[in-house]
């Protein structure tokens, strides 16, 4: 399928396999990466608003986050083209911050939380996003876009008598729908006819000529705005940030209140990042820097926790549109950027009549090129556990957020690993001309096949001499050293030998009961770590 410039046939499992595929990979021009800034400002703006809401704060909180974060990343982060800003997942934890401890408190943990990012980079665990396994990246994206279009049809909603947000309906409705419709034909179209400017940008502009030019009643990014506040006088226009210290305690109390927020802004806003760059990644079929990217993101929010700004990430949908727009540069982010503080500096009146239909029309597209359609046609081809991770992930992503899916959806993977190998360990044993039988480990000795390892021998049958070879097998934890001295308390205990042969030194400087029956050949022994407490 076809959808946004993506291409969804490979198969799953195929080592080709990318989850965004084009046709031909877009040079870098500055022409399209100006364009394709102003289209993802354009979508920033209202984006940035219903975050600030979300966490609890006044939206010019939120459009400077934006405007911070995204230019610090698009000047010194790790993957051009990628666009940082504002995000729900970082609102959603800061609401609770807010509500009980006040906004400057909120500042402190962006600080910190800053800090943290910069430590993360500093110390390159960028590289540990490599571990996160091929489903929970389904997962990932099929959550994600979910969560994009059920962001969306809050945009279907008005204030009634009472204040309460309820469906539009009738002539209202369908014109808002057929506004929707109109952008998402422009955008999958145009393309068809001409690429000199993004589809995105002519379909939001198109629109908003259309429904000045008739006169048709569509709510505007203004409406929503004061829809949002309650305020009939709001607007989108503000002054640039000023610097500021947290007005909070400087003591013990303060970090006891913060820290377990910034730790976990500072996770949720890394792993969206880099698994966004990963996308990114897929999508240009270049490779960013992950290391890199979490010092810029740190700094960023670093610099937000000093300016006024909630903090921010990378996000996805704003990502898909510049990289479909045709933005490959670190201009386009840095255009998005600056363009979103002029129009807070002097822009407002013509961003806040652009309808909310058309920003609702380029977000739906968004989800349509981000979920991985193709996983649809392989459920049932791929393994029943690969299968429950992907559904899984995308489950969690929309119930709670992206650090709790991936965590869970790692975990899981990882579990199931360890079950498919704990029962690949075998061994093949013959007995020799001088009637000493030999078992031939074939396979992982780890904490999940110990149990498989030991129920392999048969010490009260064997013969008095015994030879276990480790040449074919690897010795993984701590768990597998142990199992390895049970063995041999068993063979000891009915007064037969057992040797233990080819095993690596550092296996034998961790052995206790079998230590002394270890055969060494300084020549095939193999040389390999055990990852255990003892030799950190």
């Amino acid at each position: 399928m076809r959808a946004y410039g993506a291409v969804f046939e490979t198969p799953y499992l195929d080592s080709e396999l990318r989850l965004f595929d084009l046709n031909r990979p877009a040079p870098y021009r500055l022409q399209t990466d100006l364009l394709s800034g102003l289209t993802v400002a354009l979508a920033l703006v209202p984006e940035a608003v219903a975050f600030a809401f979300v966490a609890g704060v006044d939206p010019i909180v939120g459009l400077h986050a934006a405007f911070i974060v995204g230019l610090i990343t698009s000047l010194f982060g790790g993957r051009p083209g990628m666009i940082s800003g504002a995000t729900g997942a970082l609102a959603v934890v800061l609401v609770a911050l807010v509500a009980e401890h006040g906004i400057e408190y909120m500042f402190a943990a962006i600080v910190l939380m800053g800090v943290l990012q910069i430590t993360a980079g500093v110390f390159r665990l960028g590289k540990f996003i490599r571990m996160v396994p091929h489903p929970v990246m389904l997962g990932f994206v099929n959550g994600l876009a979910i969560v994009i279009f059920l962001a969306q049809l809050g945009q279907f909603k008005t204030p009634n008598a009472e204040g309460e947000l309820q469906w539009i309906e009738g002539t209202p409705l369908a014109t808002m729908l057929a506004l929707v419709v109109a952008t998402m034909a422009i955008i999958h179209f145009l393309p068809k006819l001409t690429r000199a400017v993004p589809a995105s940008l002519a379909a939001i502009v198109g629109i908003t000529l259309v429904t000045l030019g008739f006169g048709l009643e569509s709510p505007t990014i203004l409406d929503y705005l004061r829809t949002m506040t309650g305020d009939v006088e709001a607007s989108l226009a503000g002054g640039l940030p000023s610097f500021s210290i947290p007005s909070v305690p400087h003591n013990f109390e303060t970090l006891r209140i913060v820290f377990p927020y910034a730790a976990v802004l500072a996770a949720v806003g890394l792993i969206e990042s880099l698994l966004t760059l990963t996308l990114v990644d897929e999508l240009t079929e270049t490779r960013g820097r992950g290391n890199k990217e979490c010092v810029a993101q740190g700094a960023a929010n670093l610099t937000c926790g000093f300016f006024g700004g909630m903090g921010g990430c990378a996000m996805i949908g704003q990502s898909m549109i510049n990289i479909n727009s045709g933005g490959r540069g670190r201009t386009s982010g840095i255009t998005a950027a600056v363009v979103l503080l002029a129009v807070v500096l002097f822009a407002s009146p013509l961003i806040e009549m652009i309808p909310v239909a058309a920003l609702v029309g380029v977000m739906f597209m968004v989800v349509l090129g981000t979920f991985e359609w193709s996983t649809l046609n392989v459920m049932h081809k791929v393994p029943l556990s690969d299968a429950f991770v992907v559904v899984l992930v995308s489950a969690v992503t929309v119930a709670t957020d992206l650090a709790v899916a991936v965590f869970v959806g790692v975990i899981v993977s990882a579990l199931v690993f360890a079950w498919k190998h704990a029962k690949v360990i075998h061994a093949i044993s013959h007995v020799d001309e001088n009637g000493t039988k030999v078992y031939s480990l074939r396979g992982p000795l780890f904490f999940g096949s110990c149990s498989s390892f030991l129920e392999i021998f048969e010490p009260r049958n064997d013969p008095d001499e015994v030879i276990v070879e480790f040449l074919h097998a690897r010795v993984s934890d701590h768990s597998a050293i142990e199992a390895i001295d049970t063995l041999a308390e068993r063979y000891l205990s009915l007064g037969k030998t057992l040797h233990l042969r080819h095993l690596s030194p550092e296996c034998r400087k961790l052995m206790n009961k079998a230590g002394t029956m270890v055969e060494v050949n300084m020549i095939e022994d193999p040389q390999y770590h055990v990852a255990t407490d003892a030799l950190a």
